[in-house]
């Protein structure tokens, strides 16, 4: 596999290799041998599915405190998958990342605490896993703004379908006491 660095720091572009042939394809999504000598270094406690159709946007969510570390990749489908920095001193703090995964190229986006993170489904449906490194905890979950301009996340979609809980998410400028603090490793 070939694991890329990205612009923030502890984020990681993970690209399996994917064997394929005339009757389909095989990749391992995860080993924890493999992944830990790659410089992943959580474990993983909870696996989640997700299924949308085109055009869904959910995030951006995290948890604080009992923040997750994720790696999140397509099952079926393409998305737009989005983490920002949010722990507040950090030398990122608001910058995004994102990157197109989907079921064809197995690709996964390794995305450490203190990250909000959010996805919208480009194919006509998509399902989304996502391993996560500490249970879920609804009490400490909440939502930044999809559209915060400070963040300016360029979104490959014009009009998306929304939850309620997303729709009403906080611009980070009003969830600053709310954010992990950065702690330079």
């Amino acid at each position: 596999m070939t694991v890329t660095q990205t612009p923030l720091e502890g984020v990681l572009v993970i690209e399996p290799r994917v064997f394929g042939d005339s009757r389909g394809s095989f990749h391992e999504t995860y080993r924890e041998d493999l992944y830990r000598e790659h410089g992943v270094p959580y474990s993983f406690v909870q696996d989640n599915l997700s299924t949308s159709v085109r055009g869904v946007l959910r995030g951006l969510h995290l948890q604080h405190p009992r923040g997750q570390a994720k790696l999140v990749y397509a099952v079926l489908g393409e998305v737009f998958d989005v983490c920002v920095d949010v722990r507040v001193g950090s030398p990122t703090f608001a910058k995004a990342f994102g990157t197109t995964l989907s079921a064809e190229t197995g690709r996964q986006l390794l995305i450490p605490p203190g990250f909000a993170h959010g996805f919208c489904v480009l194919s006509e449906r998509a399902a989304f896993a996502y391993k996560c490194s500490d249970v879920y905890s609804p009490g400490t979950q909440f939502t930044v703004a999809w559209n915060d301009p400070e963040i300016g996340i360029e979104w490959p979609i014009a009009d998306p379908i929304l939850s309620d809980k997303d729709r009403e998410g906080l611009p980070l400028s009003g969830l600053l006491d709310r954010l992990p603090r950065y702690e330079a490793r």
